[in-house]
């Protein structure tokens, strides 16, 4: 990885400007998300964790009220399944929402951030719980003074949680003119394509192929931005050969499917 300065005013010395180098050879612009940005996704989860805590307090008080009267043992399990409860509240909370809503919790949603692979990739749910379970750390001593120091120096303004899982939070904002992945599903395929005319697909190196063969396998594990950047970057490396103009209003995706079924069909490489 490596970053680019930024005019913009960012907190800490990091420029906000960030560049993923993929194993395509393709270079991958993100907006890094700042301190200040993180820390509002963060004040609104913990605005929302707090609503739920009052409301399962005052429910869990009475229903331990309630047992206690009837079988004072079994209080004492209720009173730590209720320690156990803000526990999850307060870590699973995190790791939850990331994995289902893929890297975004209420909070990172309405701040318009977040987190992904330093690859690019999704986190695994492994990668995302490992993370959140060090704001026990990151917390220390008081107010997340560790993991704010931590972002501060560090590149990418990450805290401990995202260095040790690799894990990076950018900005949803700079994705916005990004037209959705799912437009090469209504594209037609790549038979049609080619019959309207070879696009050129015989004029491609090995390696320029092989750039193309690399993006198609592996993009179904990629982050629907981070595809569809990589397909553009993928095709501007190799539209200088081709002939695209019949074909220019088609999704990246599309084009390169279509280059790879005309270079399987001859069955020969250049």
């Amino acid at each position: 990885m490596s970053t680019k300065p930024d005019p913009g005013l960012s907190l800490g010395p990091v420029a906000d400007q960030l560049t993923i180098e993929t194993p395509e050879q393709t270079s991958l612009d993100f907006t890094v998300a700042g301190i200040g940005s993180r820390f509002l996704a963060l004040a609104f989860d913990i605005l929302i964790q707090i609503a739920i805590g009052i409301v399962a307090g005052i429910a869990g008080s009475f229903a331990v009220s309630g047992i206690a009267i009837i079988a004072p043992k079994a209080a004492m399990w209720s009173v730590a399944i209720m320690v156990l409860f803000y526990f999850l509240l307060y870590f699973g909370y995190f790791a939850i929402f990331e994995i289902v809503w893929n890297g975004q919790t209420p909070g990172k949603r309405k701040a318009g951030i977040r987190v992904i692979k330093d690859s690019g990739r999704p986190l695994t749910p492994a990668e995302s719980i490992g993370r959140n379970l060090m704001r026990i750390v990151d917390w220390l001593p008081f107010m997340y003074a560790i993991g704010l120091a931590c972002a501060f120096f560090t590149k990418g303004n990450k805290r401990l949680g995202d260095l040790v899982v690799g894990a990076l939070v950018v900005r949803e904002a700079s994705l916005t003119d990004l037209k959705p992945v799912s437009q090469a599903a209504s594209a037609p395929p790549p038979q049609l394509l080619t019959s309207a005319g070879q696009l050129g697909a015989h004029l491609l190196s090995r390696e320029e192929n092989a750039l193309i063969e690399s993006f198609l396998s592996r993009r179904l594990a990629l982050e629907p931005v981070v595809r569809y950047r990589m397909a553009e970057e993928v095709l501007r490396k190799v539209s200088p050969k081709l002939n695209l103009s019949a074909h220019s209003s088609l999704p990246n995706e599309s084009i390169l499917e279509a280059l790879a079924y005309e270079r399987r069909s001859t069955a020969s490489y250049s």
